[in-house]
Order: C-alpha cells, then structure tokens, then sequence
C-alpha cells in the first residue's frame, strides 16, 4: 500500500529555495545519487495553463485547410524558469466536452482567456507537482478541434499522433485555432507516455501502433484493439447500429454540420452484415503490433460487456509475440476504471510506472510480477508472467448424457447429437440457472466436480458443427464456473462497484481543479456459478471470417468462436460447463429466423489454455461422477441487460 501521504491534499512547500533544493531529487543524473520516486516539489497553483493548436497535415472537414486539434496543457513553472525540460503525460479523448470523464463525469472547463482550469481525472493534479506536464488532447472533431471524428481511423489517429510528434519537434502547432503564430514545445524533452481509459486508451494503442518515436510507454484502460471486434463478433452484430451513430454522438456542433461526407463513409464502409472491409482494416491495430516501441500497461475487467476481454486478448498476445515490454491488471469489474477499483494501490503503481518509464529512474518495477489478478474482490494474486508458464491448450469435448441436452464434458471424443432452437429472449444466465435441467433453447455439458482447483488463464476457442434449419443462425459459446462464490455484482448499475459520498485526495488542488473524488468499494453478489468467458458467431462466417453467406438448411457446418481471454480458478468442489446456444440476449443481436441447430458431438470440442496443461484436467477430474442434477434454477448476476454503445460512457 502507497504512504498515507498520497489520501491528503498535498500543500506547496514553504519556500522557493526548499523546492530548488529538492527539485534535482526530479533528474536522473543528480550529481548526489539516483533518485527512486518523484516528489510533489511544485506548485500547481503556480502551474503553466496554455493551449495550443497542433496541425495534423489533414484534411477531415474538406475545407481546404489542414485541420488543427487543440492541445491544453498544464505544466510546472519551475523547470522551465530553470531551463529544464520534463516528459508529458497524455490523454487523447473525444470526450472532454460532449460526455466527461471519469466516474463522475467531468468535463474540461476554461477562464476568459481559453486556458483550461479543471482538466477532468487526477493526472494533472498529481503528477504536475513532481515534475511532469499534462496534456489533454481535444480529438479531431471535437470539442475545440478541427476535422471530424471517424471513429478509430486515421483521423483519430493522426490527431494524436501529431501532437507526439509536436512535442518531439517534428510537427507545427499554432497560439490559436486560425492564426499564424507559431507555438513551440521547447519546455519538454519529448518523453511522452499516453493513458487513457475505453476510447482514450485505444486511440493510445493505436498510436503506439503507428510506431512513432518519443512514445516511451501507453497505459491502455479497457481499450478497443480492433474496431470491428467493437461491433461485431466473426459477422454476429453486437449493437444494432454502427460507427456513424458513435461519430454523431460525439461530434462538435460545427463538425455535425461539415462532415457529412464521414458520417457517409461510416455507414457505406460498415455494413451491418459484418462483412469486413478496408474501413475495419484501417482500425485493427493488432495486426500492427509489430511497430509497437512504447511499453504497454494494460488494464482490463474481465466482465466488461462493452469493451470485452477479446480486444485485450488478441492485443495482448501480438504484442508478446513482438517482445514488447508489457504489464497488466486484470479485475472482476465490468468497465471500471483502476482508479474506482484499486485507488491507492493504483496511483502508487501508475506513479512508479511513468517514474521508470518517463523519468528513467530504477525502482523496480519492471522487476516485479508481470500480473495483478483480482481473484475475489478486492484480493489480489500476482503471476510472474501471464499467462503463466506451463499453460497449455487442453482439448475438451462434450458427449451426450442422462437427459437431451444435458452432457458431459471431459477429454474424449464424443458421439451422438444435441439439439436446441434459438430463443432471443434467453441469455446466458438462463441457460446457466439451468444447466442440469433439459431445456430447449441450449446444450450445456459439465465436468465432473473437481477434487482440485483449475485455473484459466488466456483465450479459449470453440469449434462447432452444427446443421441448422434455417438459411440465418447465430452461435453462443459460454464457459461457466458452476459452485457457489462471491463475486463483483458486474451486471448491477455501478459494474462492480458502488459510488460512496466521501473524498480523498490525490494530488493537488487549485481554486478551479479539485484534486478530490468520492470514494468507491465493491458491489458483491452472492451466485451459484460464474461466467467465466464468452464468444458468438454468425454461421454464415463458417467458411470465412471476412464474410458471411447464407446457409443451406439440413447442411452441416464447422466454424470456430473466438472466447475471450480470462484469469479464473474453477476450485476444488466446483464443476466447468461448457453452453452452445444460439442468440446470447443482449449480447448480440439475433438473426432474421429462429433456426433450430444440430450439433455434432464428435466435431465439436473446446481449447482451454489451463494451467499444468491436460495434466492438470486428468488430476481434477480423477474424482465421482457429479451428483443428481438440481431441480431449481441456479443464482447468479442479473441478466446483463442492454450494453453501452459508448466506449467510455460515463464511468
């Protein structure tokens, strides 16, 4: 845990000649010994507060003229009157007008001279008095930029990626929005480390994935790693509407009015059949994992219904195929952000993250576990490396059992059929509630229960043959952990955790920038059994994931669904079930029929990454058969309900 000292509002030091004395403590090269933490020395009262307007070399608007986003920066005093120069930390959003940041929704607000006064979230505040410059970064067509949203594509990326370039002496940047007078980042040594939660966070990884030079490190908080994995899953749509409507969502009134010909794009380029195209290409930043130079803080809940665990998966896993430096934090939220999950254990880590990152200064933190896992709430457990070593791909393969669709789940080859028939109005807690019960809306298959513990740790996939009825059929798979626990309520208003009305304090205040927020602790719920992970699939995608066809009734047909990546031990006692069914309610929007699928037991399986590999299921699994089904239905969390269309919303 950090020093009390970090849950008070830290007051500037008596005099200037203290704060030159402990200023060297800011530079790595201090003649009297390596520093090992940045300390609050400066006055944010006294703070630089500018703006300027970095141009992006594009032309978004169609008006002529290269479109120029707004940069508000607040920067300590001191090092520039003694011609230091600082790293920055930077947050690139669209959202610091229309919809605010931050579990209390804050948004930027400015003094007559255009000069911001509150920049929403704790950065500012905290990291400007021990010596690094903030800036906060108006995306193209937003707020007070130029251009047009376009929703994770060049615009974006090139908005943010031009003030990097900016700081590192390779762009131009103006005093004003139209003028002509230039304005120099002469007070920065261009170390620039991006962070940002939901879109924030993903315009960072893509930014990174630009591989331009002077991004050291990115912090990416729940971020999209592909756009197209936003909105649909191998073809199965998961929102009933496209980038257009986000792009209009978030949109300046003036950008509304002069970037029609985006909007057009963002419709004609997105088809809600889930093909793929060169709109969805132009968003992937996985497959340019390559170019990634920066260091990667990654943070992610593993209930997150909006941004799902898929984009941190396959993010994760490309970037450790390229040797990129990398950390990560996995919690039991939905989509929260660490500082409402974690607090102090979050604001220290994050300040000795950007101290190494930023600073250079040794304090150990590229030494320490590679993995924070929350595995209750709030208990944690850290892995060396994640996933862990010894994890291995393990073949599970479901077979027929006592009553039509109730099966097993084991490591043999299966035989025989299941059948079930799409219900939309059914999700994966009704199929869940009853998986020892015969139901005709799902097939579920279950281990035994165990006689030790198996953990999960990466993604899984699930091959399926099935044979519908209809020529349109869209495919759930569901991990389930099934036995009794107590988990973050991930489905309830809050996502896992529960806003209280009390303060603290995390850095300094200023008449207009309180450094204050209320306080959060965990939501819990009481369940029987737990969603471990979850993938869906249009059929129609079976012969490619670019494109999907129709399907010809009575035909059999194999396709893959992708899971999503998680860190869950299934105890001792507990038993893992495997779900197929068709429309997941709420997750994914259903087909045009409600198709009756066949599957074909003996071609469908299921690869879980486990830890201790195959051996390690044999051993768990060397116990009785399971006891006689339950007749009632199992508790779990509340039906997830309708998910945010907005990456980021308002927490």
């Amino acid at each position: 845990m950090p020093k009390r000292m970090r849950l008070t509002t830290w007051r500037p030091l008596a005099t200037a000649a203290i704060a030159a004395l402990t200023a060297a403590l800011l530079t790595p090269a201090a003649a009297h010994g390596a520093p090992r933490e940045s300390r609050p020395v400066y006055s944010y009262d006294n703070a630089i507060r500018e703006a300027v307007w970095v141009d992006t070399g594009l032309d978004g608007d169609g008006d002529g003229k290269t479109d120029r986003v707004a940069v508000d920066i607040v920067r300590p005093r001191e090092p520039a009157q003694q011609g230091r120069k600082v790293p920055v930390i930077m947050d690139a959003s669209p959202y610091y007008s229309c919809c605010g940041r931050g579990n209390e929704s804050q948004k930027k607000t400015y003094d007559g001279g255009g000069n911001v006064v509150r920049m929403p979230l704790f950065y500012d505040n905290y990291f400007v008095p021990r010596g690094y410059a903030f800036v906060g970064v108006d995306l193209a067509g937003t707020n007070r930029s130029d251009g047009c949203v376009d929703v994770g594509g060049r615009s974006d990326i090139r908005s943010a990626k031009a003030v990097v370039d900016w700081l590192n002496g390779r762009a131009r940047a103006y005093t004003t929005r139209t003028g002509t007078v230039r304005a120099k980042a002469a007070w920065t040594n261009g170390r620039t480390g991006m962070i940002g939660k939901s879109w924030d966070g993903t315009i960072a990884g893509g930014v990174a994935a630009t591989g331009v030079k002077g991004l050291k490190t990115v912090v990416p908080i729940s971020a999209i790693s592909s756009w197209y994995d936003y909105y649909f899953a191998k073809g199965a749509p998961l929102y009933d509407s496209g980038p257009d409507w986000l792009s209009d969502y978030v949109d300046s009134p003036d950008a509304r009015a002069r970037c029609a010909a985006v909007q057009h794009r963002l419709v004609d380029e997105a088809p809600r059949t889930g093909d793929w195209t060169s709109l969805w290409t132009e968003r992937d930043y996985v497959r340019n994992a390559g170019k990634v130079k920066a260091s990667v803080f990654a943070i992610h809940g593993q209930q997150d219904l909006n941004v799902r665990m898929k984009h941190l998966g396959q993010w994760w896993d490309a970037l450790a195929q390229h040797g990129v430096e990398r950390k990560i934090w996995l919690s039991q939220t939905g989509h929260v952000d660490p500082f409402d999950f974690r607090r102090a254990t979050w604001v220290d880590t994050l300040h000795r993250w950007f101290d190494h990152e930023l600073l250079g200064y040794d304090n150990g933190i590229d030494r320490e576990p590679m993995a924070d896992i929350e595995r209750h709430p709030d208990q944690w457990v850290t892995s060396k490396v994640w996933p862990p070593r010894g994890t291995a791909t393990t073949t599970l393969r479901p077979d027929s059992g006592p009553q039509p669709g109730v099966g097993t789940l084991g490591p043999n080859r299966g035989t025989g059929t299941e059948t079930f028939t799409d219900d939309p109005q059914h999700g994966e807690t009704d199929w869940a509630a009853r998986i020892d019960t015969s139901t005709p809306d799902k097939a579920g298959f279950v281990t035994v229960p165990l006689t030790r513990g198996l953990r999960l740790s990466g993604s899984s996939e699930v091959k399926v043959t099935a044979t519908p009825t209809t020529s349109t059929a869209h495919l759930s798979a569901v991990l389930v952990d099934l036995g009794p626990d107590t988990i973050r309520d991930y489905a309830a208003s809050g996502e896992g955790i529960t806003t209280l009305t009390d303060r603290t304090c995390w850095g300094a205040s200023s008449a207009g920038d309180s450094a204050c927020f209320k306080e959060t602790r965990a939501r819990t719920a009481d369940v029987d059994y737990t969603v471990v992970s979850r993938g869906w699939a249009d059929l129609g995608n079976h012969a490619s994931d670019a494109k999907g066809v129709p399907l010809t009734p009575g035909k059999a047909y194999t396709i893959t669904l992708d899971l999503a990546a998680t860190d869950h031990v299934v105890p001792a006692g507990h038993r893992l079930a495997l779900i197929v069914a068709g429309t997941d309610k709420d997750l994914i929007d259903p087909p045009s029929s409600m198709p009756t699928l066949t599957l074909d037991l003996s071609r469908t399986s299921a690869r879980v990454p486990l830890v201790g590999g195959p051996p390690a299921f044999a051993r768990a699994t060397a116990g009785p058969a399971s006891a006689a089904p339950r007749a009632t239905p199992l508790d779990g969390v509340q039906a997830p309900g309708t998910v945010h269309r907005i990456p980021g919303g308002s927490r």
